[in-house]
């Protein structure tokens, strides 16, 4: 409209002469405005993703929701960048004078071309979007996939990208993603298995774990992490040179692992204190005396 404005204009005022020039300074400003449209547009979206963000964390429930809005927000925030940047890319092709019904129509030629080529990467992008509508994973947890394992560093819709407990980061495609193994839902259980001699009496083995949990919970800074008594399944096995008593605390996710490593100091110390002791493997050398040389026929007396 702008532009058969300017042309009509021109006409009346018999500027033919420098009509290309006029053309050009309006292709110019119909660029810089459909720029500035599309970036007062990205920064207008991006403040009311971050407003309704903030809306929704101030009701969240707890920190796994609040991780998952903080997902959620990285997702949409890709989402609408990109399609802002695509709209503004057709808009300025098509006000510079390329036609973009051909490109168009050649995108879906060899979209559908590349589309068989690159299946994997279809694949990775529709498993990311399930995985973010079911709560699969969010960014801070601690799962295992593929193989790998570690801290939830970045989830977008083509992969995971995991450091593990020696800080290698480990980037896994999502459409590679068959079994996931979250360990940072609501509660976890720090599981260990307790090895004392055959030698023990396996009630007073009891007694002394259960009195070590128990200081574990009147402790400030970790009796919060723990979320009920130590439980003891009991004997597990009775292995070649111990007993194997299986037990395990109900802790806050993610904290497990603090408290199995200070459980297992103190059970150590009280052990000590109680002189029970902790079996390990150790060999028995027994020696046989070498045969004494046979004597011969002529040599006795």
């Amino acid at each position: 409209m702008l532009r058969e404005f300017v042309m009509q204009l021109v006409r009346d005022l018999d500027l033919g002469a420098f009509a290309p020039w006029v053309l050009a300074l309006v292709s110019f400003v119909n660029v810089l405005a459909i720029l500035t449209l599309a970036w007062a547009g990205s920064y207008v979206l991006r403040r009311v993703i971050s407003l309704f963000h903030q809306r929704l964390i101030e009701k969240a429930e707890g920190p796994e929701e609040r991780r998952r809005l903080e997902t959620l927000q990285r997702v949409f925030r890709y989402i609408a960048t990109v399609v802002i940047s695509v709209v503004t890319i057709m808009l300025v092709l098509a006000e510079v004078g390329i036609s973009i019904a051909p490109i168009l129509a050649t995108a879906g030629v060899v979209g559908l071309a590349v589309g068989f080529g690159a299946q994997s990467l279809v694949k990775d992008y529709f498993t990311g979007f399930v995985m973010l509508i079911e709560n699969q994973i969010r960014v801070g947890d601690i799962v295992e996939i593929s193989g790998k394992s570690g801290l939830v560093e970045e989830l977008t819709l083509r992969y995971v990208r995991l450091r593990d407990y020696e800080g290698a980061v480990h980037f896994v495609p999502n459409g590679t993603i068959a079994t996931v193994t979250n360990r940072s839902r609501l509660f976890a259980y720090a599981v260990m298995d307790i090895g004392v001699a055959y030698k023990e009496d396996v009630d007073r083995v009891y007694s002394v774990m259960r009195r070590c949990a128990a200081s574990l919970r009147d402790d400030p800074l970790l009796g919060p992490k723990i979320l009920d008594e130590l439980e003891i399944a009991g004997v597990d096995q009775w292995a070649d040179s111990a007993v194997v008593i299986r037990c395990r605390i109900k802790t806050v996710a993610l904290e497990q692992a603090g408290v199995r490593r200070e459980f297992l100091r103190r059970l150590k110390r009280s052990f000590d204190e109680e002189m029970i002791e902790i079996p390990f493997p150790h060999r028995t050398v027994y020696t046989v005396p070498a045969a004494l040389p046979a004597q011969h026929p002529e040599t006795k007396g």
